[in-house]
């Protein structure tokens, strides 16, 4: 019955001299922490912030975008996070569709806000005077259990992206859980190395700060794998660290094996399927850390289903997403809505106090994703996942893949519908398909596009067209121009059939020629080594 931001408090009284908040320039204790986040949200309560209201958050990966995220709960708000790498037209687009009576960011990122917006802008850096003399007391705001918390976008299948709108009751529940189960009260702490539009960041956000202990702050800026390491240097037996496969792989090429055996007491992975190839480096050289694997749609708070990882799964392929999480049900049903018998394939249904309210200002879509809950009590409702699972024997649940063409690359999700609505806009395409393969041992995003009548298709302007909108994870790596696309017998799309693209083709990156004498040099030296 309590909201998120009331455990935070109450663990302040326990520990208000303990490190809260550890930035690679401030640590806040919990005391200074309590005192700066209530004295803004005093301030946007008297912008009118306060049940139900959306505030944006844009702000960089620091002791003061965890105190904004704070003051929006306490006043009440549910916090939208803006990831300040986005195109204007899409934090524009998110503003607009939560109507975000605020945003919260600093001095540095006010320009990549859309001009557009006609909300208050709150810099938490130079406007900071106008609440230092607020009370550093928590205002009394009225938001309980059933309020929003936040509204967090995801990719959508129509070209745009959705807001799904989750309250404090769920959030709670899930962050209790964590807590306890990932033992977020041993060691020193959890890195913060993701972003705060990811959900998955939740996991090692909140844990930390109910349990008495600290949240390190990596920057960002596209380096936050180095930041991982120089952490892991300098500092050893941090709690938990919430990652995905893809950026566990990363950080196990560069991390010395003597630092990964002392760096964390417990990883816990999520965004994608799990394999054992993936973890089977940690396990050698850190056998005493714990692993999770971890599943869960942004739709039912982060995870809701939970795997410990043992010897039991070493040599396996994908890992067992596991056994719900406390207060969450799962089922396995087959079209007609019918639970289907153990080892049968069926579509993942997920009940219980984490399923979210829906999306925002999108009823059609959340009554057809949260349906009745057909063995629950009235009123409940069951989160229509979209993904294959199997239940073994032992009551295990194993991930076997989606029925719809949703992806997951990097631990991003991202709807590839969204991405060929974003190609069919432009003047040269006439038709186009995207799908995720794997290009070098990667798993990459391939467009193949129909040129339209009289039209030449040229990838980097179709790159720039689509990086206006869409953030960099969406923006495919290849291009491949067909006369037309495969069909199947019945006119459909025929994916599978779509060609694997030229080496050459595939581009990770825009080029970007070496710039003063010392970049120039090597790259001299690396032409007569290679020719």
């Amino acid at each position: 019955e309590q909201c998120i931001h009331e455990l935070i408090a109450a663990q302040a009284l326990r520990t208000p001299t303990a490190a809260a908040l550890i930035g690679a320039d401030e640590t806040l204790s919990y005391a200074a922490m309590e005192q700066q986040s209530n004295r803004l949200a005093q301030h946007l309560r008297r912008l009118g912030v306060g049940p139900e209201v959306v505030v944006g958050l844009c702000v960089p990966r620091s002791p003061a975008m965890m105190v904004g995220l704070l003051a929006i709960l306490k006043a009440g708000g549910a916090y939208l996070p803006l990831d300040p790498s986005l195109p204007a037209e899409r934090l524009g687009f998110m503003l607009d569709d939560a109507e975000a009576a605020a945003v919260l960011t600093v001095a540095a990122l006010t320009a990549r806000l859309p001009g557009s917006y006609a909300g208050a802008v709150l810099r938490l850096d130079a406007d900071a005077a106008a609440w230092a003399e607020a009370s550093p007391e928590a205002p009394a705001s009225g938001v309980g259990p059933q309020h929003l918390a936040y509204v967090i976008y995801t990719s959508g299948s129509t070209g745009q992206p959705k807001g799904v709108m989750v309250r404090h009751q769920g959030l709670v529940n899930y962050v209790s859980y964590a807590a306890s189960t990932f033992e977020a009260a041993a060691g020193v702490g959890a890195p913060i190395n993701l972003p705060l539009s990811f959900d998955g960041t939740i996991t090692a956000l909140y844990p930390p700060l109910i349990a008495g202990t600290a949240l390190w702050l990596i920057a960002d800026g596209g380096r936050e794998i180095d930041g991982l390491v120089t952490l892991f240097e300098q500092s050893e037996s941090h709690a938990l660290m919430k990652i995905t496969p893809s950026f566990l792989s990363a950080l196990q090429d560069v991390l010395p094996a003597e630092r990964m055996a002392k760096a964390v007491r417990t990883l816990v992975i999520g965004g994608q399927a799990l394999a054992w190839k993936d973890i089977e480096r940690w396990r050698r050289h850190a056998p005493q850390t714990r692993i999770y694997n971890h599943y869960g749609p942004t739709e039912t708070v982060v995870g809701c289903i939970v795997h410990p990882v043992d010897d039991a799964d070493a040599g396996s392929g994908n890992i067992p997403i596991g056994r719900p999480i406390a207060n969450a049900q799962v089922y396995v049903l087959d079209e007609g809505h019918r639970v289907v018998p153990v080892g049968v394939v069926g579509e993942l249904y997920i009940g219980g106090d984490g399923v979210a309210r829906g999306y925002l200002k999108r009823p059609s879509l959340t009554a057809q994703r949260f349906i009745a809950h057909p063995y629950g009590t009235a009123g409940s409702r069951l989160y229509r996942t979209g993904d294959l699972v199997r239940r073994r024997a032992d009551g295990e649940l194993e991930f076997l893949g989606r029925i719809d063409h949703q992806v997951k690359v990097r631990g991003f999700r991202i709807e590839l519908g969204e991405i060929e609505a974003r190609l069919v806009a432009h003047a040269s395409v006439h038709e186009a398909a995207v799908i995720a393969r794997e290009v070098d041992g990667d798993e990459r995003l391939v467009a193949y596009v129909i040129a339209a009548a009289g039209a030449v298709v040229e990838v980097s302007v179709l790159r720039a067209h689509l990086a206006e909108s869409l953030p960099d994870y969406m923006v495919p790596s290849a291009y491949v121009v067909l006369e037309q696309l495969p069909l199947t017998r019945n006119g459909k799309l025929d994916r599978r059939a779509l060609p694997a693209p030229d080496a050459g083709s595939v581009q990770t990156r825009a080029y970007e020629p070496p710039q003063g004498e010392l970049e120039h040099a090597l790259a001299g030296i690396w032409q007569g080594l290679l020719g």
